[in-house]
């Protein structure tokens, strides 16, 4: 199997309407005319990886609405079913293998936008046929011994990267885009396009060529991965929006000699979603005040924010409506961009939320602010979570900044103003958005107090997947597990220990903890304290062992690896800190097995 350059296309707002150019590409280096649009393109090949450099322009006189510019592979060559690694958009979306012509994207059944934004870098209906995958991917084959062929963007923070495979005449295409989301360009306006990178070494499988290539993202983007291992408790996975200053007191308690370094507050304080400073009638506390007493026991004090979000009546949406993104349809304004839906938050709307224009001047220095103050009250370790909320196509107030842009601008304003000490964990982030600015990154779904869910949950079309269960979480560990001490900190989500009040048979808590023991990423407990016993700290203890081991060797250049990562939708294999760990998917068993470190596999202590 091969992929063999064949053309460049482009889709272009024009005169009110969507249109689409498309030439073909001889090889000359010239620069290619696709309508308004001239595209510059070079590949160089050495030592079986191909580097694709390209910038687009602008050539008319007026502004133009850029959509997506992409290069078109044929896929030739392909023996059997074509599998493709489909890695998801943001720390929520399912990341697992996909068989060609079998499979089909989400967005075929549900094709609800509003849910669609949240889950892909467009937001609109795949094609028919269609299997697409964020910023990396592997295509295999059924040939014997044949090796997958990567493909990806070497960053993400000035626009994201799709590649969809697609079924053409008689034919398979691969097609490597660069999704600008309709940014604007003005006449004559240049711009460079994120190189890609072609990967068909023989002899390297999946784990280690997506290594390789997190490693050159990583570098490219001078990834924040130095921060030391984490240990700590959350209050979400107990008591949810239901959490109280006695609970967190309480928890401080008979915190004694458990290990935990952070002790983090989620959702639940907040007087209201957009209001982070103020805290709600069930903390009777300032959030100094919180921080004090976190810190008075040792631990670092660590807060939960939804920050690109506002709640209608908010004190923020209601003093600043202007910061809100606006809904638009037909070029109409329609109001406040609604972004994400919880019925838990209230907010005056049934729920809806607003998104924060992260291209207003003033909303960024809003978030700046607000990062500075928090961290000013002790909590320095900040969790943003439901970060995909500017990434949604809307009217913003620079229109010639891209989704990947928007969601960037939001988090490069909280890190200046809770500064380079601070500790930022994303999550519900476009991935691949946020390396350098991050230092860790949840990279799956949330756990939930139950192993699986029944295809009856299923609350919209297609995507199950993306709802709570810690199966998921299991998935997306394991798919994603090349990313620790590559592009930051792995945040698998965390653990539940407890034996009562939860839906997780026993075989099942320990498989979850395994899972992020042998992962090597971050390790923290939420669960009421006064439910665990001394075997459930024996597990704890067991889990960061093996987790610190794990992660020294990622810190040396070997970090877990997923042994059968295309050979089903459920991986079963997760080797790391010298031990693989074998589960059964369906059943939620699982057992550890000792692995000889070759030569070059030990970290020093």
């Amino acid at each position: 199997m091969q992929l063999v350059p064949r053309r460049l296309e482009a889709v272009v707002t024009l005169d009110g309407r969507s249109q689409i150019f498309s030439a073909g590409i001889d090889g000359s280096g010239d620069a290619v005319r696709l309508g308004p649009l001239e595209v510059r393109l070079s590949m160089i090949d050495e030592a079986d990886t191909a580097t694709v450099t390209w910038v687009v322009g602008q050539s008319g006189d007026r502004p133009v609405a850029v959509r997506a510019v992409s290069l078109v592979f044929g896929v030739d060559g392909a023996v059997g079913a074509l599998r493709i690694f489909r890695q998801g958009y943001q720390s929520w979306s399912p990341t697992a293998v996909a068989t060609f012509g079998i499979d089909g994207d989400p967005s075929h059944r549900a094709d609800f936008e509003f849910l669609q934004a949240v889950y892909h870098a467009d937001q609109r209906r795949a094609r028919d046929g269609e299997l697409r995958s964020e910023w990396v991917t592997l295509l295999a084959d059924a040939a014997p011994g044949a090796a997958p062929i990567l493909v990806g963007f070497t960053a993400g923070h000035d626009h994201d990267g799709t590649l969809r495979l697609r079924p053409a005449d008689a034919c398979v295409e691969l097609w490597a885009e660069a999704f600008l989301g309709d940014a604007v360009l003005a006449p004559g306006e240049r711009r460079p396009l994120h190189d890609l990178v072609v990967d068909h070494r023989p002899g390297e499988d999946a784990a280690g060529k997506l290594t390789a290539w997190a490693g050159v993202a990583g570098r490219c983007a001078d990834a924040r991965i130095s921060a030391p291992y984490q240990v700590g408790w959350c209050s979400w996975y107990q008591y949810f929006h239901d959490v109280t200053e006695d609970h967190l007191r309480r928890n401080l308690s008979l915190a004694g000699d458990w290990p935990f370094d952070v002790f983090q507050l989620d959702d639940g304080y907040q007087r209201s979603i957009g209001d982070w400073t103020a805290t709600n009638a069930k903390f009777p506390s300032t959030l100094d005040g919180l921080a004090a007493a976190i810190s008075a026991q040792g631990r670092r004090p660590g807060l939960w924010l939804a920050p690109f979000l506002a709640a209608p009546d908010s004190d923020l949406a209601r003093a600043h409506p202007d910061w809100m993104a606006r809904h638009q349809v037909g070029g109409v304004d329609r109001g406040p961009l609604r972004t994400w839906w919880n019925p838990s938050w209230g907010g005056g709307e049934d729920g809806f939320m607003f998104g924060l224009d992260t291209t207003h001047p003033a909303a960024l220095a809003h978030l700046e602010q607000v990062a500075a103050d928090l961290v000013d009250a002790g909590f320095t370790y900040l969790k943003l979570d439901f970060t995909f909320s500017p990434s949604a196509d809307g009217g913003y107030a620079d229109p010639s900044r891209t989704p990947a842009q928007r969601v960037r601008a939001g988090y490069e304003a909280v890190r200046r103003g809770a500064g380079d000490g601070a500790f930022i964990l994303g999550c519900g982030v476009p991935l691949s958005n946020v390396v350098g600015v991050v230092d860790a990154n949840r990279i799956g779904q949330d756990v939930a107090p139950v192993w699986a869910l029944d295809p009856a949950d299923e609350v919209v079309a297609g995507y199950l997947d993306v709802q709570p269960s810690t199966r998921a979480a299991y998935v997306n560990t394991l798919a994603r597990s090349f990313m620790h001490r590559r592009l930051w900190l792995n945040d698998p989500d965390c653990l539940m220990l407890r034996s009562t009040h939860t839906g997780l048979s026993p075989t099942a808590v320990e498989t979850w903890a395994r899972t992020v023991a042998v992962s090597g990423g971050m390790a923290l407990v939420s669960d009421d304290l006064a439910l665990l016993d001394e075997a459930d700290r024996r597990l704890l203890d067991d889990v960061v062992a093996l987790g610190r081991t794990s992660d020294r060797r990622a810190i040396a250049g070997h970090p877990a690896r997923c042994e059968d990562l295309l050979d089903r939708m459920a991986p079963t294999r997760l080797a790391g800190g010298g031990t693989r760990l074998v589960v059964d998917p369906e059943a939620a068993t699982s057992l550890l097995e000792p692995l000889d470190p070759g030569p070059d596999d030990v970290a020093p202590a």
